[in-house]
């Protein structure tokens, strides 16, 4: 009688993120003490290191959205000799027979 083997889960994880989540490998310095508690931490949830660095940075990076009035603010003024044609003149470029 043939047995059928189930790949492990984490075998099964590590071929998932290797074939199907394109990363960066990045070296990162931690503290001691961030190591000790992420490795405390990745005992008690099984999650490994990368995961949950990957995750602080998502939630790190959650609220980091482009602010349109703070980009009109820091640029407001920056061409204060920019001259633009007249509406007029917008029209009749785009009507030529005007």
């Amino acid at each position: 009688m043939a047995h059928h083997h189930e790949p492990a889960p984490t075998t099964t994880r590590v071929l998932y993120t290797a074939l199907y989540m394109p990363s960066t490998r990045t070296q990162i310095y931690l503290t001691d003490d961030q190591r000790r508690r992420l490795d405390a931490r990745g005992k008690r949830s099984g999650a490994p290191m990368a995961r949950m660095i990957r995750e602080a940075v998502d939630a790190y990076l959650a609220n980091d959205r482009p602010d349109a009035q703070a980009a009109l603010d820091e640029t407001f003024g920056t061409l204060p000799d920019l001259e633009l044609p007249s509406r007029g003149e917008w029209d009749r470029d785009a009507d030529p027979g005007r």
